[in-house]
């Protein structure tokens, strides 16, 4: 077809266009916008001038899209979804423009974002290529963290690439050291124990006859955070959390490092430039006695060669990849079989999005 000319229409493709290139690599927001136009498309269901016929169903409509094709579907706070609609990201009445435009094309706004979106999971195979070719004698970490660094598409998302590599080395660390933690109760208090056994046995797995466990020490990474989200990246079975922060810290983004975890011991990954900065920070706000730890990304890289190629690399090799690429399917599950017949089941094609679109 042809093109899109007038300017308030270029305005309109601009909010798009901004949306997808500051989403993740899931592009919730951009997928929720499809479906509003889809749906508007298709039938009389919605209308521009009330924003509660589309606000909350557009979350399901876009919750349905995604697990089909990502097998994930969006967990941030509702104020943050509810964003999408304001002035700065994707305005009602550039909405409707799109709408307008959409409607013209049969459907080419819908096909553009969701090109847009199959052009994202197709540079994820450049990472998960790196990882199925390479092994404990040449894999190097760095060289990974700069398929993200370097692939627009795949920079909003360094961030979970560095929790995957911290959680494959620390998991993997913990599991061939054979950390143990031992649970018991003191033995002044046996009779409380005993008023208590059905709670002791249920919940914490103690006894009268038993008031001591050994069980092995655990670390868990919390998995798909919410894209607005502060909090805690893994936590431990031996009362340790990990935050990973590989961007320039100020003030507020310190405090958000702390507020809501209950952890009295902090591991905060970053990069080396930021250690002094970020020690400063917590210090100014009276939370430096809480961070058990500073692991730089030079660290990482050190701790990496040896585990890989060092003298135990035979027990953490394999184990340390294996679980990247574990992470990696499970944080960016790919579009497998699922996109194509999605595609074509709308009746999308190439041709349907404006010339100057492509």
């Amino acid at each position: 077809m042809g093109k899109v000319k007038t300017m308030q229409t270029d305005t309109a493709k601009g909010y798009l266009d901004n949306l997808i290139k500051s989403g993740r690599l899931h592009l919730y927001k951009p997928i929720q916008i499809a479906e509003i136009l889809y749906r508007d498309r298709i039938s009389d269901e919605i209308d521009f001038s009330d924003i509660e016929t589309f606000r909350l169903p557009s979350r399901k409509w876009r919750d349905v899209i995604s697990h089909l094709l990502t097998k994930s579907v969006s967990t941030s706070s509702a104020k943050y979804q509810d964003a999408i609609f304001t002035e700065t990201e994707m305005p009602i009445d550039k909405l409707a423009e799109l709408s307008l435009i959409n409607k013209q094309f049969r459907g080419g706004v819908e096909a553009y974002i969701y090109r847009c979106f199959e052009g994202r999971f197709d540079k994820m195979v450049a990472a998960l290529d790196y990882c199925y070719s390479h092994n404990e004698a040449n894999f190097k970490v760095k060289e990974l963290l700069e398929i993200f660094h370097n692939t627009k598409e795949l920079r909003r998302s360094v961030d979970k690439i560095y929790e995957i590599i911290v959680y494959a080395l620390f998991s993997a660390l913990v599991d061939c050291l054979n950390i143990q933690i031992t649970l018991s109760t003191n033995q002044t208090k046996l009779d409380l124990l005993r008023e208590f056994e059905d709670f002791a046995k249920q919940v914490i797995g103690l006894t009268p006859d038993r008031p001591s466990i050994t069980i092995p020490a655990n670390i868990h990474r919390i998995g798909a955070t919410n894209a607005a989200d502060g909090g805690l990246d893994m936590w431990s079975s031996f009362g340790m959390a990990v935050q990973i922060k590989h961007i320039s810290l100020d003030e507020e983004k310190a405090k958000e490092i702390v507020q809501g975890i209950t952890a009295d011991r902090i591991v905060i990954v970053c990069q080396e430039a930021e250690k002094k900065v970020i020690l400063s920070l917590l210090t100014q706000i009276g939370w430096k006695s809480r961070i058990q730890g500073i692991v730089t990304e030079a660290e990482l890289v050190s701790w990496y060669e040896k585990a890989l190629r060092g003298n135990f690399s035979e027990a953490l090799g394999k184990k340390i990849i294996n679980t990247i690429l574990q992470q990696i399917h499970k944080e960016f599950p790919s579009t497998n079989n699922a996109f194509m017949p999605f595609w074509n089941s709308r009746g999308y094609s190439v041709n349907l999005i404006p010339s100057d679109w492509r």
